[in-house]
């Protein structure tokens, strides 16, 4: 009994402190059970001129029954502006705010043209379900509460080092694609160097409801390196 009882306190210790790192950020400050979550190193492409340049990235709790309820992010330039999306409802919160997954936003306001990176952290708490929405005012007759008409697919996928994978996103039958993204993350232990950031490339292309992209990794990349690519299909909500 003693020893099944050990057993499980180790195994619960790596499941809320993670294997491979301590919390390299602050997303579990204030929260006195947390799930640790670290993202990838995401890359920020080189803006062309005149426009900014922009990545986004979900990462996921990965166990069920967590929600969303710390933030945080490092960035490898300054000049990085890193968000995430937070829903409607009040009061602002874990289950009305954010759901199991967090969508970062990152926007590179710098003036050089280099690509740049971001790594997102999430902290995830147990719950017995979201938090409630209440109307706490007399709807007009021509305004409504915003909902969730957005229906985001995301796909994620690992890249091989000198080769190339097709990942395919695409938005279910009723639904209309209104566009698509992708971003590119590095497992890395710290912060990627400006030639690794370049290693990896993407063509993304859309047809109908479906979202294809093309990622390829340099053969000169370094064999181990994990290369993640997500790819984001914009969709309306089918409601039956």
């Amino acid at each position: 009994m003693r020893a099944a009882l050990a057993i499980g306190v180790v195994l619960l210790g790596a499941v809320f402190l993670g294997p491979e790192r301590a919390l390299a950020a602050d997303e579990c400050n204030g929260l006195q059970v947390c799930l640790p979550v670290a993202g990838p190193w995401v890359v920020v492409p080189s803006r062309e001129a005149s426009e900014t340049s922009t990545a986004v990235w979900q990462l996921r709790c990965p166990l069920a029954g967590y929600i969303v309820a710390g933030i945080d992010a490092r960035v490898t330039d300054r000049a990085l502006d890193v968000s995430i999306r937070g829903e409607n409802g009040a009061p602002v919160s874990p289950g009305v705010t954010t759901g199991r997954e967090a969508l970062f936003v990152a926007v590179y306001t710098g003036a050089a043209r280099k690509p740049v990176s971001f790594q997102p952290f999430i902290g995830c708490i147990p719950t017995q379900g979201g938090g409630g929405r209440a109307e706490t005012s007399v709807r007009q007759e021509a305004a409504f509460k915003p909902g969730s008409p957005l229906d985001r697919r995301v796909v994620s996928a690992r890249l091989r080092v000198g080769g190339a994978r097709r990942v395919v996103a695409r938005c279910p039958a009723g639904a209309r694609l209104l566009g698509s993204q992708h971003a590119i993350g590095l497992r890395v232990a710290s912060d990627p160097t400006l030639p690794l950031l370049r290693l990896a490339t993407v063509s993304r292309t859309t047809a109908g409801r479906t979202v294809v992209a093309l990622g390829r990794v340099s053969a000169s990349a370094p064999p181990r390196l994990r290369v993640e690519l997500q790819v984001h299909a914009l969709c309306t909500r089918v409601t039956r």
